[in-house]
């Protein structure tokens, strides 16, 4: 699943072009979805545009859902998605720049150290909540703003898994009505032992990472431009590794790093 999406970003990508919006983005990865197998949603498509990536203004949850905004030469973008098929379900986050940006690059290029440091974390068995402050310290570090703290609940990941549940499917816009439902069991399941299934700096994830695939979501922001990734990491009993390499952010960092 998680392969399907990146391709779909990156099909959508190669169409994006000035003058489209959030709304027609989001609608090119709908429709690619739907005709690639896709029957439910964790939660629909979003689309980021120019200053919006970096969730400028950003206070209510509304804001997040795809606007009017249209694409400019030299703006950056991220694109999200996070479908369901026959029950599995991927959470990914696309970031790109239409034509040139030099404080994307940067930004881009920085935030390759997030996804070796949150590994090297995990697989320490560092408790979660110390790991986002272990993010925070290094977003200081760098000058940059933590944008991740704009999502609901301030997360930074969440566990994903099977979705099911005797609701039928459909979106309580934009989740997935049977996400909400697996979301809700699972919140009190992990609650009783402890834990939480979504990982951000408090008190509920002040425990040692918790086996099965989360969702990492690093997020910055430096002067109107967001960059982020977003992919699957497999948290087991003592180890812990990302569910695949082969990945468009893993590339386009691996021939920077070959080219400086």
């Amino acid at each position: 699943m998680q392969r399907l999406c990146y391709r779909c970003a990156e099909e959508v990508a190669a169409t994006l072009e000035p003058g489209v919006t959030e709304r027609e983005a989001c609608r090119r990865m709908r429709r690619w979805l739907r005709a690639n197998g896709v029957d439910d949603w964790l939660h629909t498509p979003f689309a980021w545009f120019g200053d919006r990536s970096a969730f400028r203004g950003f206070k209510i949850p509304t804001q997040f859902l795809p606007s009017g905004t249209r694409l400019e030469e030299g703006m950056p973008y991220i694109l999200d998605m996070a479908p369901v098929r026959r029950g599995y379900c991927a959470d990914i986050g696309y970031g790109g720049v239409l034509g040139e940006n030099r404080i994307w690059e940067r930004l881009d290029a920085d935030l390759a150290a997030y996804r070796t440091l949150i590994l090297g974390l995990v697989r320490e068995r560092r408790p979660f909540a110390e790991i986002y402050a272990e993010v925070d310290a290094l977003i200081e570090r760098q000058g940059y703003e933590n944008r991740h703290r704009k999502y609901p609940g301030r997360v930074i990941g969440h566990q994903v898994g099977v979705i099911g549940g005797i609701l039928p499917k459909g979106v309580g816009f934009p989740f997935g009505v049977r996400f909400l439902q697996t979301l809700g069991r699972e919140l009190v399941k992990e609650r009783v032992a402890g834990r939480s299934p979504l990982w951000n700096g408090a008190a509920a994830s002040r425990h040692p990472p918790t086996p099965g695939l989360w969702a990492v979501e690093p997020h910055l922001g430096f002067r109107g431009v967001g960059v982020k990734f977003e992919e699957i990491l497999v948290v087991t009993e003592d180890d812990a590794y990302w569910l695949d390499d082969d990945l468009p952010h893993v590339h386009r960092w691996a021939r920077r790093e070959a080219s400086a």
